[in-house]
C-alpha cells in the first residue's frame, strides 16, 4: 500500500471521507488517514469517485446524517453501501 491517501476523514466518528486523488477508481482498496491523529484506515472503493467528492465509510440508511469533519453535514436521501460515492445524489442539506 502506498503511503499517498486516497481519501481523507477528520474524526474518528465521521462516516463519509473525501477523495484526495484525482480519478479514483472502483475497485481500488483505497488508504485513507484520520487527520486528528494521523491514524490510517482501509475501503474498497465501489463506484469511481472524483477528487473532492466523499465515499462512504459504512453502510447508512436513508434518513442518516452524514458526518464529515466531526459535523452534521446533511441528510442522505438514499441508502448508501460501504465504499460507495457520496454526492449530490444521495445527500442533501438539512436546510431545506
Amino acid at each position: 500500500m502506498s503511503d499517498i491517501p486516497h481519501v481523507l476523514k477528520h474524526d474518528h466518528e465521521d462516516n463519509v471521507a473525501v477523495v484526495v486523488v484525482e480519478d479514483l477508481k472502483a475497485g481500488t482498496k483505497a488508504r485513507g488517514v484520520i487527520t486528528h491523529d494521523d491514524s490510517t484506515f482501509e475501503v474498497d472503493v465501489k463506484a469511481d469517485v472524483p477528487i473532492g467528492h466523499k465515499v462512504a465509510l459504512v453502510d447508512v440508511a436513508e434518513g442518516a446524517t452524514a458526518i464529515k469533519y466531526g459535523q452534521d453535514i446533511g441528510k442522505f436521501v438514499a441508502a448508501v453501501k460501504t465504499g460507495e460515492h457520496v454526492h449530490t445524489h444521495n445527500l442533501k442539506t438539512k436546510r431545506w
